[in-house]
């Protein structure tokens, strides 16, 4: 059995796509999935990126298009009140939920539609306080230890070769972006595809 580490933001749209539809792109094979919250910030600071949304003409596409991808796809997605947001409350509940571990399935499904369903406000006080105590974590959000574990999880997932969500790493190889779920099964099925010279570095990358 495979184990697969999904890096994921709440405030990504293509996190709560990808999230959604994991299970159906994956039907039928063997692996199990840890959902690991990364700060999606962070990333692209690392990388010198701009978010989707940081550029106007980007976002406006964006917006468009994730509320067709959830059209087309048959996953509810509305765009919530604000965005972008500040998604550290969310981050920091997920790994509050998780004790010493990875939050589960049900945490980060929890999140993601609380962001990705109903257009509310993701991070309105009330909302908030209402959603930890729907979740009920056994430590506090702002606990330092959690907001280590955030940091570590970002870094982790940047010396993955992570630059955006969701990212999944699998056998030290990473897929990138709701789009890439059929690549990843293709992989999880043994196609040979990923020994020969398309997955290998190509002219221009680092090596």
């Amino acid at each position: 059995m495979k184990q697969i580490i999904c890096y994921l933001d709440f405030i990504s749209p293509y996190s709560h796509l990808a999230f959604e539809k994991l299970p159906e792109a994956l039907m039928g094979l063997s692996y199990s999935v840890v959902y690991r919250p990364v700060l999606l910030g962070a990333m692209l600071r690392h990388h010198g990126l701009l978010g989707p949304a940081e550029v106007p003409a980007k976002r406006t596409w964006t917006y468009r298009h994730v509320q067709w991808l959830g059209h087309a796809h048959g996953v509810a997605l509305q765009m919530p009140a604000v965005h972008p947001f500040n998604p550290l409350p969310l981050l920091r509940l997920a790994i509050a939920c998780a004790d010493a571990g990875d939050p589960n399935r049900y945490v980060c499904e929890t999140l993601l539609r609380h962001v990705w369903q109903g257009g509310l406000d993701a991070v309105d006080p009330q909302r908030l306080q209402a959603l930890r105590e729907q979740l009920a974590p056994p430590r506090a959000p702002d606990d330092e230890a959690v907001k280590n574990r955030l940091r570590a999880n970002t870094d982790e997932a940047i010396a993955a070769g992570a630059f955006g969500v969701p990212s999944f790493a699998v056998d030290g190889r990473l897929f990138w972006g709701y789009d890439s779920l059929a690549m990843l099964r293709s992989y999880l099925e043994g196609d040979a595809w990923f020994d020969g010279p398309g997955w290998r570095p190509q002219v221009g990358d680092a090596a």
